[in-house]
């Protein structure tokens, strides 16, 4: 009886110890870095070998993580002596950062001058000592707020130790919001925002979408961009239908609606009577990467610029601009005939019918600047650059704050955990899939000098 039990025991404490490792949460079965699992421990650092770091995310609390590990900061987490200098020289639009800070240039950001900027601004973003701080105190549409932080936290997960410490305002809107003529006799606050004009004193950051645009089933840009890669190549230039194409919500500008009339052939799908459609189902017929299938693909503007901009030129159709009143970080080094074709905002139908007219009769003209425009947003519009643009922008910006940043009472300490980890759907996955696994081993790249220097 007592050898009985004594086989009994054993097998019961094996099962058990089975049992015990089997739901341990340290254990990743799965060894997926982008896993997330319940945890009450901090944010984990994983050193695979002396040069390669691994982030992971981890929520604890299940889905209600609203604090930040305690050991957040990554800023000691990787030596710069670990990263290769880069030997690659940022795209030519890196150079108008220096445009963009040019207003503060003899002057210099100060207190005053930023608080003066609180009411035209959604976001007060701090960075301090590697760590992110958001105070938010205006409404912004859908999510774009929160991706546009997570983008700036993930910036801080790819260069750790070489963001600065920084303020800044941050416009979540479309339009811009300095206008020249207000600040001709006195320096303007300075406001970060997703596009510029020619009349406007915004300084220009990457938006939102970059990181996904869950509200309309988009995916992260890198994401995005191998997709409409592989799907343009199973079309070749030749055998694409050879009219022009555009898809979007007609009732947000006056060109768009001047386009949606455009009789350019019976078979032109404008598609605005499907917008509301697509709004109630989820955008389940709107993929980027299926609409590369004519020859020529049209860019318009919507209430002022628009995100699908990069989605056109990366189709390897020839792009129809017609003429912008805004810019983004990059766009202002597009060049007409080269990576675009010019539309004139006063003649919109007849200059397409031309475009189209004059493209089909000379394709391998046409196809060439289609190239061009695809090859500018592959090459010079990566995530690496994107994320290096950033980095160059508010080192730069940085450098002209004249007073300490601080962390103000109602700023709430933000990191990938308390911003992925409460969110479901579509908004934590396209967070997951946009995350930054490790800390860059290279520099960022080599930046131009301003235009007047040359």
């Amino acid at each position: 009886m007592v050898k009985r039990w004594a086989v009994f025991s054993t097998i019961f404490f094996f099962i058990y110890f089975l049992f015990l490792i089997y739901r341990n949460p340290y254990i990743n079965h799965h060894h997926d870095p982008f896993k997330i699992r319940s945890t009450s421990h901090s944010n984990t650092i994983r050193f695979i070998n002396r040069h390669q770091t691994k982030f992971k995310l981890n929520c604890f609390n299940g889905n209600q993580t609203k604090t930040c590990p305690k050991d957040n900061s990554l800023v000691h987490a990787f030596h710069h002596d670990q990263q290769h200098s880069s030997s690659l020289t940022c795209p030519e639009y890196f150079r108008w950062i220096h445009e963009d800070l040019k207003p503060w240039k003899n002057t210099g950001i100060t207190r005053e001058m930023m608080e003066r900027g609180l009411n035209i601004s959604q976001l007060r973003i701090v960075i301090k000592k590697g760590k992110a701080y958001v105070e938010a105190y205006g409404d912004s549409y859908q999510t774009r707020d929160l991706y546009s932080v997570w983008g700036i936290v993930q910036l801080l997960r790819l260069y750790p130790g070489r963001v600065p410490d920084l303020e800044l305002l941050f416009e979540t809107g479309d339009h811009t919001v300095l206008d020249k003529q207000q600040f001709r006799s006195v320096t303007p606050p300075p406001i970060f925002s997703y596009c510029g004009q020619k009349d406007s004193l915004d300084i220009v950051f990457p938006d939102w979408s970059y990181w996904g645009w869950a509200e309309t089933a988009i995916k992260p840009w890198e994401k995005v961009l191998k997709d409409i890669k592989e799907s343009s190549k199973k079309i070749q230039w030749k055998d694409r239908i050879p009219y022009a194409f555009w898809k979007g919500n007609s009732y947000l500008s006056y060109a768009r609606r001047t386009l949606s009339t455009c009789n350019v052939t019976d078979e032109q799908d404008w598609n605005a009577r499907h917008w509301n459609n697509e709004t109630r189902q989820g955008f389940k017929n709107t993929k980027l990467e299926d609409q590369c299938t004519h020859r020529y693909k049209i860019y318009v503007e919507g209430i002022s610029w628009s995100v699908s901009e990069k989605y056109i030129l990366a189709c390897d159709s020839m792009t129809l601009f017609i003429k912008p009143r805004y810019y983004d970080f990059f766009s202002r080094s597009l060049v007409p005939y080269k990576h675009f074709w010019p539309i004139s905002d006063q003649s919109i139908c007849q200059d397409i019918k031309y475009a189209v007219d004059w493209g089909n009769t000379h394709p391998q003209k046409a196809k060439a600047i289609g190239r061009e425009g695809t090859r500018f947003v592959e090459e010079n519009v990566k995530m690496t650059f994107v994320y290096d643009y950033m980095l160059h922008l508010l080192t730069e910006y940085a450098k002209l704050l004249r007073f300490e940043p601080i962390i103000h009472p109602n700023a709430v300490e933000v990191c990938s955990e308390n911003l992925a980890c409460p969110t479901g759907g579509l908004w934590r996955k396209f967070m997951v899939d946009s995350m930054v696994k490790s800390p860059s081993h290279t520099t960022p790249c080599r930046m131009f000098s301003s235009y007047d220097e040359q």
